[in-house]
């Protein structure tokens, strides 16, 4: 069983977060077995992205997703960020010939 709800829509994009439950047929007991938090981008008809409408939290829990929802977006972009700068201060290997 699934159960998803939308965190937050930003300017292109939403985050849904995910919950993956498995029933034990026999006894009824439901058991939480994974989490997810999925981010997809809105495109128009040529590809290009387009953007969605607002989202606004109404109950306590929907804020905290709210609030979450951007906390986990800033640090996907620091590690972004973070991994791109890695990249160009990192000298380059060559590749290693194999021998004959």
């Amino acid at each position: 069983m699934l159960k998803s709800s939308v965190n937050r829509a930003f300017t292109t994009s939403m985050e849904v977060g995910v919950k993956v439950f498995a029933e034990n047929y026999l006894t009824g007991a439901v058991v939480h077995v994974a989490s997810a938090y999925l981010v997809f981008v809105a495109v128009d008809e040529h590809g290009r992205a387009k953007k969605v409408p607002q989202l606004m939290p109404e109950t306590p829990d929907e804020l905290r997703r709210y609030v979450d929802a951007l906390r986990r977006r800033e640090h996907r972009e620091r590690e972004s960020t973070r991994r791109k700068m890695k990249r160009k201060t990192q000298p380059r290997c060559p590749r290693l010939k194999e021998k004959r």
